[in-house]
């Protein structure tokens, strides 16, 4: 798939609404008001949208989205599975359709009001689904319990730290600190304020684990030839992957023979099969971070650093603005806010177009991936 869609399609723009704890409109309202913006930004009415892609946890649908916007004739549609696995392949469904002639004008967007509304795994009247069986009844019943078995396990293997986790938090939350948009905003981190912070599972702290916020994002991609002609300059999809490995099982990853290399593995192989570029020509990344221990468990599996070397990676402001590889540099899920991903993939394009709010000096590349843990999926971006 990566060698089909090299550069073939671009996001021409992208939209947001505001983040917070609670908002008042609908999901539906702020799903039409960040497509529109992201439709304004580039320049192309709503009218002209003839493809969409979301996550099937999207609660808001097609139908109802292209009436309220005013599209035309929709002739493309998917929707992605398991949650934060599924951001960026939204986008590389919509450059499948639009590189063999599908569709033309393609959006793919998340709305999302989990800051005020309700945790999925309260409901106990849901049968559970087949890992879940082999996982609830015995204590893992968030997946917060899920990502702090893993971690304990990569403690123990690789000898990482708390430090190690503190590196991850508080580069998301330096650069949410330069990001007006951000939930923590001006809200800075200690180490201190880490290490004595309560926990939530164990070795995960309040710091370890993701916001919950309402919000919705959006972004437009059209073939490459129509996007150098949109109001912004052309962010290209280089390359994208989808990972599902053998015997995959959930987060915990019990049926593996190793559970530290989960889907990430499975999606950087095609991922960097379908490119130009390799893991050491990424300027800036956009990892997911529902969880601290993500990050170090996807450099590796993406190919940043070797195997076992991801806590150390973090070491020395490696994550920072001006260190081996930026990351998240409008906050992420940690500190920007939490959707599932989405803000990554718009985080990427801002930082290609030279527009972030902590901009990484002449980035041209940039990797954005989806949740690790779960089916994933993965960008390679290139301005």
């Amino acid at each position: 798939m990566g060698a089909t869609l090299k550069d073939a399609t671009a996001i021409a723009g992208i939209g947001q609404t505001p983040f917070a704890k609670q908002l008042p409109e609908s999901e539906k309202t702020l799903a039409c008001r960040a497509i529109v913006a992201a439709l304004d930004d580039a320049g192309i009415a709503p009218s002209e949208v003839d493809a969409f892609a979301s996550y099937t946890m999207e609660e808001t649908d097609e139908v109802e989205i292209a009436k309220a916007i005013g599209a035309g004739d929709v002739t493309h549609f998917s929707k992605v599975g398991y949650g934060g696995g599924g951001s960026c392949a939204t986008v590389a469904h919509l450059a499948a359709a639009i590189a063999t002639g599908q569709a033309s004008v393609g959006v793919a967007w998340r709305s999302r009001k989990r800051g005020s509304g309700p945790r999925p795994w309260k409901n106990t009247q849901v049968q559970l689904p087949t890992p879940g069986q082999w996982t609830r009844p015995f204590g893992l019943l968030r997946p917060a319990d899920e990502i702090a078995m893993l971690a304990r396990r990569y403690m123990h293997e690789y000898g990482a730290t708390r430090d190690h986790l503190f590196n991850v938090a508080l580069a998301c939350r330096n650069r949410a600190n330069q990001n007006p948009a951000a939930i923590m905003y001006e809200r800075p981190l200690t180490r201190e304020m880490y290490m004595t912070a309560r926990w939530i599972s164990e070795p995960l702290c309040l710091f370890d684990n993701c916001l919950e916020t309402d919000g919705a994002l959006a972004c437009v991609v059209v073939s490459a030839e129509r996007a150098r002609d949109c109001r912004q300059r052309p962010v290209f999809v280089h390359s994208a992957a989808q990972g599902l490995p053998a015997q995959h099982h959930g987060m915990v990853n019990y049926w593996n023979d190793d559970p530290l290399t989960g889907p990430a593995w499975t999606a950087a192989r095609h991922l960097w099969k379908g490119a130009d570029l390799g893991p050491q020509d990424v300027d800036v990344a956009q990892i997911y971070d529902a969880f601290t221990p993500l990050i170090p468990l996807s450099l590796e599996g993406y190919g940043i650093c070797g195997r076992g070397e991801g806590a150390a990676f973090t070491e020395g402001g490696a994550l920072e603005i001006g260190g081996r590889l930026p990351l998240n540099t409008g906050g992420g899920g940690l500190s920007e806010a939490y959707v599932h991903g989405f803000n990554l993939i718009t985080e990427g394009v801002k930082q290609l177009r030279g527009t972030s709010t902590a901009q990484v000096p002449d980035a041209a590349t940039c990797l954005v991936t989806a949740g690790e843990g779960v089916p994933t999926s993965a960008l390679l971006l290139r301005s």
